[in-house]
């Protein structure tokens, strides 16, 4: 199931509001490795700087030096009004700090998207408010050619953003940050990995923490004995069967000790749950 995105003429409904809640059981393994993808990010923020080094550094520089992923920063002053370029205002009804003007948020959004011959387009807009960023959902958007992020500042967006442009309110953890440029590069960076070509193994990404529900097993390399803390010898015995075995259990094991929500939502095997009881009777 793919994320209901705004149509072109369309506002962001409660029906469309309601779909996003119901969006708990996607199944994000149909993304095909071998298609010759590629994802446009269009990112609406006051601050563009900020995005300098985190893109210009290792797997997202080579990603966009290889065209596998285009990233457009836009500067949601320039679509300002005015002299000053006024983006932000008080407050109706009082109370502190400024909200950012829906008028050269929805410009900006319309002068990038007039172009676009993609009927849909998500717009998300990165706020405390929205739904969890999880992997599943970096799954999906990564199904996107084009994806759109509106990064908020100071005390919020106006309202009308929501109500008019947003097909999707993404929050990446349930604390507040000065604004959604953290967030943007995030989810950028998420996404941008699981599409094919960009990481060196293919097979990468199907065994990361998340990948499959679970957290990912304990990793290890040289030396093999590090201040008396040795490699398992199940790492080092040569039997491939063994060694997937033991990775699988130990993503149990660290689930259950660390994350024993993820559990309830997990992909898992008639062999994954005599596993897990098995971790219950020795108390994990």
């Amino acid at each position: 199931m793919r994320i209901p995105v705004r149509p072109r003429n369309g506002p962001y409904t409660p029906a469309v509001r309601q779909q996003h809640q119901l969006n708990c059981d996607w199944r994000y393994s149909t993304i095909n490795q071998a298609e010759d993808r590629k994802v446009h990010f269009d990112i609406l923020t006051l601050f563009p700087k900020m995005f300098e080094s985190p893109f210009g550094e290792s797997i997202l520089k080579r990603a966009i030096e290889q065209g596998l992923v285009t990233i457009a920063i836009h500067n949601i002053r320039d679509y300002a009004a005015g002299k000053h370029r006024v983006t932000d205002d008080a407050p109706y009804g009082g109370g502190g700090g400024m909200i950012m003007k829906p008028e050269p948020i929805v410009r900006a959004v319309e002068s990038i998207l007039e172009s676009e011959n993609a009927p849909q387009v998500p717009i998300i807009l990165l706020s405390p408010q929205g739904r969890p960023f999880t992997q599943r959902v970096a799954w999906d958007l990564a199904e996107h050619p084009h994806i759109l992020l509106i990064c908020g500042r100071y005390e919020g967006v106006d309202e009308r953003v929501r109500e008019l442009l947003a097909s999707d309110e993404i929050s990446i953890g349930d604390y507040v940050l000065t604004g959604g440029e953290i967030p943007a590069m995030v989810i950028v960076d998420a996404v941008t990995r699981l599409i094919p070509g960009v990481l060196g193994d293919p097979v990468a990404t199907s065994r990361d923490s998340h990948s499959d529900g679970l957290l990912e097993y304990p990793q290890y390399t040289r030396p093999p004995v590090f201040k008396g803390h040795a490699v398992p010898e199940i790492l080092v015995s040569g039997n491939h069967a063994a060694v997937e075995l033991w990775r699988r259990r130990q993503a149990l094991r660290r689930t259950c000790e660390r994350r024993p929500d993820l559990l309830d939502k997990a992909e898992l095997t008639a062999q994954d749950r005599a596993s897990l009881d098995a971790l219950t009777r020795e108390g994990a």
